[in-house]
């Protein structure tokens, strides 16, 4: 077990965390599951990194990766769509922007989750025909949006906890709702836009493999 293996297995053993913490009381609590995410966000980055400039690239490594992505993704999109649709809580979760609340549409979790399951065997079958598809750009850029996004929504749980408990109803209070609204809902629709589209390449570059 080397570091880049522990830090993808730390993934997977904090994914429940992520999960749960949304929806516990205490804007603390939320404010954990916030930070438990950006950790686990920065180590998805880390641990690839080191597994390549290191030369410790495993089988095991190859096989715990994509497994923590998709189980990370899946732990943190459904709390999202669960809050900001109003289940679970009394407290609306949804972003706040200058045209009006938003939050996560179920489209948009299907189309996302689908992508990724989607992937997730078209990379198997292409592997079985002796083709590996590596991660292209646009990909890249999908997640590090789609990170941005969701870090945004756990973010916002915790502080929208935390004005309700302090009662907070500031100007800068309105202001910084705004601003992570916006950042959120950009960041969403940036994140919707290159799933859609990086999976279009896939399917352009590598259909031939099935034909």
């Amino acid at each position: 077990m080397n570091l880049p293996n522990a830090l993808t297995l730390s993934r997977i053993v904090a994914t429940p965390l992520i999960f749960l913490l949304p929806f516990a009381d205490s804007w603390e609590l939320k404010l954990a599951g916030f930070v438990i995410y950006v950790i686990a966000a920065v180590s998805d980055y880390w641990d690839g990194q080191l597994a390549r400039t290191r030369n410790l690239v495993t089988d095991l490594g190859k096989l715990l990766d994509p497994l923590a992505d998709k189980a990370l993704l899946l732990g943190t999109l459904v709390p999202i769509y669960l809050l900001q649709s109003g289940h679970g809580t009394l407290l609306s979760m949804r972003f706040v922007t200058p045209w009006g609340d938003a939050g996560l549409p179920l489209w948009v979790l299907v189309v996302v989750l689908g992508r990724e399951l989607f992937m997730t065997v078209f990379r198997q079958a292409a592997a079985r025909r002796g083709t590996v598809i590596a991660a292209i750009g646009p990909a890249k850029w999908k997640t590090g949006f789609q990170s941005v996004w969701v870090g945004s929504a756990y973010f916002w749980f915790a502080a929208k906890d935390a004005a309700f408990h302090w009662q907070w109803d500031s100007q800068w209070w309105r202001a910084f709702a705004n601003f992570n609204g916006v950042v959120g809902v950009v960041t969403m629709t940036v994140a919707v836009v290159l799933t859609v589209y990086s999976l279009g390449l896939y399917l352009r570059r590598y259909a031939r493999v099935f034909a």
